[in-house]
């Protein structure tokens, strides 16, 4: 990669949401102020909004490793469930094995383990990620576990955090009650022109830069142009941009490697395009056989790859690739979320082109499997077969047929932005054990 040529400890613009690299302009420092004040406030919960890549989940990450050892917080990020395994869900990040309770033994446990924390000194909270997708049974359940209270006050703080459709579902005619035992809400904006700049520069600061100016300062305007200012639009050009002069043997990013990235993207202006990021996802649904492709193909002009998710040899869905970055991992925010103990939070990244796509690992524990390889960064041939914890991606390449020999034994890991550079970069880890034993990542 480029730390060596940029004098950098580590990569600056990963997508993870690390708490270190966090950013607080005046509108984060607001939220994280308001997610903060739960702790001591328990007159009702606090909604967080933002679009997608606007910073949510690193507001929420800070949040949690700066809290007291006292504050017993469970978590939930998987939103797609019915109400009976959200409370499930809520007692398991406590320690219970509630999962043979009916629903009546689960409320009365849930709210006997509330007041024992309670009586016990110790604060509660709960924390939602991806809220929009709860449904209005989940958050009526919701409601209910707000009003759990001693003679004094209610015992479990909540934080709901979610895009912006979120607040027109707690606004539905259903849930009034619920609504108005919201006190506070705040909408996460995207950054300005000077506070991009300052986000960009923060970010290598942290990874090293000590000061020293990595992009030119006409790069800026241009940045903002095509990313509008949503942190994680900004995170991917910029490390584009880092690649282009990386391939260029530049110590220095100019508005020509900015340029250069925006044309390997493809991106139009930020002003052009939807709000909303396109959905690289597709959703398995009961069609004649071909007419998924056809339908994918119309909505998607520009698909050039599919990949086939299966677990222990069942199928369990299908997804298309565009050109960009296609993020695969634990948590809700990724492009494919595998719900697995042995998936990192943000485990790879397969990015494409219309030349071809490169699967990378993005420092996962339990590493990234081709061809009984383990890999850091490989170029993708159609059929490989991906192995990622105990899931298996079968890449399938829509593009004509890449010619691409390859010497014998030779892996064919490559940069994905820069063709000549297999051998500096790209050299594969030994050869991994035929069965790899996952472990659980921390």
């Amino acid at each position: 990669m480029y730390l060596e040529l940029f004098k950098l400890r580590e990569l600056p613009f990963r997508l993870s949401p690390d708490p270190a690299f966090l950013y607080l302009s005046k509108h984060h420092a607001r939220a994280k102020a308001y997610m903060e004040s739960t702790i001591w406030f328990t007159d009702g919960f606090v909604v967080i909004t933002g679009e997608i890549g606007s910073g949510k989940t690193t507001l929420i990450e800070t949040f949690l490793k700066e809290l007291e050892k006292e504050v017993l917080v469970a978590q939930i990020n998987q939103t797609q469930i019915t109400a009976l395994e959200f409370l499930q869900t809520l007692l398991a990040q406590f320690g219970f094995q509630p999962f043979k309770m009916k629903k009546a033994e689960l409320i009365a446990t849930l709210n006997n383990f509330l007041i024992e924390q309670y009586a016990a000194g110790r604060r509660v909270v709960l924390i939602v990620d991806e809220a929009q997708n709860l449904s209005l049974k989940v958050l009526e359940e919701i409601r209910l576990l707000s009003g759990v209270e001693t003679t004094k006050e209610k015992v479990l703080r909540i934080i709901l955090c979610g895009q912006p459709e979120l607040n027109d579902k707690l606004n539905s005619p259903q849930l009034i009650q619920l609504a108005q035992r919201i006190r506070l809400r705040f909408h996460l904006t995207s950054l300005s022109k000077n506070d991009m700049r300052a986000y960009i520069e923060h970010r290598l600061e942290v990874a090293g830069s000590q000061g020293r100016e990595i992009f030119d300062p006409e790069c800026f305007p241009l940045i903002y142009r095509y990313t509008g200012g949503v942190p994680r639009l900004t995170n991917t050009l910029c490390d584009t941009a880092m690649l282009a002069a990386f391939a260029s043997d530049k110590d220095r990013v100019t508005p020509a490697e900015v340029q250069s990235a925006i044309d390997e993207l493809q991106w139009v202006e930020y002003s052009e395009r939807s709000v909303r990021l396109p959905a690289l996802k597709v959703d398995d649904a009961a069609k004649e056989p071909g007419a998924e492709n056809d339908a994918v193909t119309d909505r998607h002009p520009i698909v050039v790859a599919r990949i086939v998710v299966a677990n222990a040899g069942q199928a369990a869905g299908e997804y298309f690739l565009k050109q960009g970055r296609f993020v695969v991992g634990r948590t809700p925010d990724n492009d494919l979320p595998i719900d697995s103990k042995y998936i990192s939070r943000h485990h790879a990244q397969i990015v494409s082109t219309l030349n071809g796509s490169v699967i990378e690992d993005l420092n996962s524990t339990n590493g990234v499997f081709v061809r009984g390889k383990r890999v850091r960064r490989r170029a993708l041939n159609d059929g490989d077969v991906i192995q990622i914890g105990q899931h298996e991606l079968t890449y399938m390449d829509e593009r004509q047929a890449l010619e691409r020999p390859m010497p014998d034994g030779a892996d064919d890991a490559t940069p994905w932005s820069v063709q000549t550079m297999v051998n500096d970069i790209a050299e594969p880890l030994e050869p991994a054990p035929a069965a790899p034993q996952p472990h659980e990542p921390s």
